[in-house]
């Protein structure tokens, strides 16, 4: 818009100079015409800069006089651009208010003349001032909107970002607690079946060699659950009913020596997958923390289907812990699972009186 009123200016300036060559005024047209050009192009840029309202009002004044001045001298085309030029930058510089009382000012430039001359050539002037003021306004309010546009869109890419980066955080939590909870668990068991071996190898070759089977045996299901974690990330796979799952690892934990039994009450019934996720992997993680410090002699897996929840406690009758909190990185991971699905993850522990992991969700 500055280059636009520039422009405009330079071009009354030239037709002001051509128009009076050759009559009498031309010297004080010409230097007039020449003072508001070079205040309506530096002295504008100046004082727009500056932002100060003071030195806009004087600018105005100034120029507005200047104007006057050369339309004493030369009523024509050139000296209505310079008020036409003149409103467009009162627009740019000052309040509604001090723009409506230069609009209104602008046509008694016309008083001199015979009235019906006045009120036709002061009407005109008024409408062409009124159309510029118009016209800027829309221009500046375009100006302003094209701004906040491109701030909200700079702030959209802030948040997409912050979204990719929130979910690739969450992505590797989900991958942290999937390889804990799968593959950790798999290769306690097979730490605890070779610990087992080792113990009976000198007096019962034939007990070693069975136990030794079920660490192979598990070796090979902790690398099938590798291959199912990675084609997971791929598709999604068939996982079985939640009781049949948790009844494979009470057979499973029941194997390391440490007898565990599934109960279930309440009504079976299918979950979705987070859930259904999210309880089998507080059931393996309890019970494999059963095995790694529990030192029990027995351990119960229940699942309660009871309400509008479901619920799955694993119980053990060892050595507890010496307080409640539990730290450990595998709980860490159950209690984000849990809030993240509306649940909760409960852990209860003393001295000598074992342990007890329960988790319920909705579902």
């Amino acid at each position: 818009m500055n280059r636009a009123l520039v422009v405009l200016t330079c071009v009354a300036f030239l037709t002001l100079g051509v128009g009076a060559a050759g009559t009498p005024v031309v010297v004080p047209v010409v230097l007039l015409g020449a003072a508001f050009t070079a205040l309506g192009t530096a002295g504008f840029v100046w004082v727009r800069r500056r932002g100060r309202r003071a030195w806009a009002a004087v600018y105005v004044v100034v120029q507005l006089a200047l104007a006057v001045a050369a339309f004493a001298f030369d009523q024509g085309v050139a000296t209505t651009l310079f008020f036409v030029v003149l409103v467009s930058q009162c627009v740019l510089l000052l309040p509604r208010a001090a723009v409506v009382v230069v609009i209104l000012l602008v046509p008694l430039v016309h008083a001199p003349m015979p009235w019906q001359q006045a009120l036709r050539e002061g009407m005109g002037l008024f409408a062409a001032v009124v159309f510029a003021a118009l016209f800027t306004e829309l221009v500046q309010r375009e100006q302003r909107i094209r701004a906040e546009l491109a701030q909200a869109h700079a702030q959209l890419r802030d948040y997409a970002a912050q979204a990719e980066r929130l979910a690739t955080a969450q992505e590797r939590n989900r991958l942290a607690r999937d390889i804990h909870d799968g593959l950790g668990h798999a290769l306690t068991v097979v730490q605890m079946q070779v610990k087992a071996a080792r113990a009976v190898l000198a007096g019962d070759p034939g007990k070693a060699d069975a136990v030794l089977a079920k660490a192979q045996q598990q070796s090979e299901d902790a690398l099938a659950e590798v291959r199912r974690s990675v084609h997971a990330l791929r598709e999604p796979r068939a996982t079985p009913p939640l009781p049949e799952a948790l009844h494979a690892l009470a057979e499973e934990n029941s194997a390391t020596g440490i007898p565990t039994t599934l109960t279930v009450t309440g009504t079976a019934r299918p979950l979705p997958d987070e859930p259904r996720e999210a309880l089998y992997r507080a059931a393996q993680e309890g019970l494999t923390n059963v095995r790694k410090h529990a030192r029990a002699g027995r351990a119960d897996l229940l699942l309660d289907y009871t309400g509008d929840t479901v619920r799955v406690t694993v119980r053990d009758d060892g050595v507890g812990a010496s307080d409640g909190a539990a730290t450990g990185f595998g709980l860490v991971g159950l209690r984000e699972r849990a809030a993240h699905l509306g649940g909760r993850l409960q852990v209860g522990t003393a001295p000598g009186q074992g342990c007890t992991v329960t988790m319920e969700v909705p579902g």
